[in-house]
């Protein structure tokens, strides 16, 4: 491996347990404006306060987002986007490139595909063009890749998940993101059909941390390598203290009890 991917990936990746919590904070182009996205400052200072390794937005926020004080963080650019006003919002296409990050500084890149949608062959396309260019500059990629079209019925399957993570996997990507199938036994064989870190993503909002926090540890216990969770973190009451939560679950092998415990302390 290139000594800079090496060097970029240990501020992605805990270089001890080569696992990883992710903030995605891209939403923005996708949804508009949402809550807990408003005040990018604080909103990635609260994020690597709490430990998380990095976060990941749009070319334009680092702008909006660097604090020049604090934990620091990692930086990933994501390269691909839609928005839910377009009759095609499965079909991402590319809206920067390798070069922008490395001029922000970044310590990876992301790209989004989904498979099965009418448009999957240019994001793949797309997805070749960028692990290429990437490996060039050995800058790493993170890809989010989720099945999502006509002929999909259930996009938590754990066959179709783990297809999505194999295709990560053999287009170059250096950590891939997928939906977590419910369960242990399913997800490890999603985790043990790639040769490179499997993270989660978090999903809808959901109604409480338990459940947050069980999906967390189950993934880690079934052989993930992390989380990339957005709206369940950055829209929590306390961002802060559930990224500790969770970094206790990923980095230092927390039970669900020791985590819940941690976020009951108010003190």
């Amino acid at each position: 491996m290139l000594l800079g991917k090496a060097v970029r990936l240990e501020r992605i990746l805990n270089r001890n347990t080569h696992r990883t919590i992710i903030v995605p904070m891209d939403h923005g182009v996708t949804v508009g404006p949402i809550d807990g996205l408003i005040d990018m400052r604080e909103a990635v200072n609260q994020v690597a306060e709490g430990g998380a390794n990095a976060v990941l937005m749009h070319k334009g926020l680092p702008r909006c987002s660097h604090r020049g004080r604090g934990r620091d963080v990692g930086l990933i650019i994501h390269l691909s986007a839609s928005t839910t006003l377009s009759p095609y919002p499965n079909a991402k296409i590319l809206v920067a490139t390798v070069e922008d990050a490395l001029k922000l500084g970044a310590d990876g890149v992301s790209l989004h595909v989904n498979l099965g949608d009418e448009t999957e062959r240019h994001m793949l396309e797309h997805f070749g063009e960028v692990t290429s260019k990437a490996a060039e500059w050995g800058m790493p990629v993170l890809a989010m890749v989720y099945a999502r079209g006509p002929k999909v019925k259930n996009e938590y399957d754990p066959e179709i998940v783990r297809h999505c993570a194999r295709v990560g996997t053999e287009l170059g990507a250096d950590v891939v993101k997928v939906p977590y199938t419910g369960d242990v036994d399913s997800f490890a064989r999603v985790a043990e059909a790639c040769c490179i870190p499997v993270v989660i993503a978090g999903g809808p909002k959901m109604d409480n941390d338990r459940d947050l926090i069980q999906m967390a540890h189950d993934s880690v216990q079934a052989g993930g390598s992390g989380l990339s969770i957005g709206r369940n973190i950055f829209q929590h009451r306390q961002p802060a203290r559930i990224v500790q939560a969770l970094h206790g679950i990923v980095q230092r092998n927390w039970d669900v009890d020791q985590a819940m415990e941690l976020l009951a302390d108010n003190t």
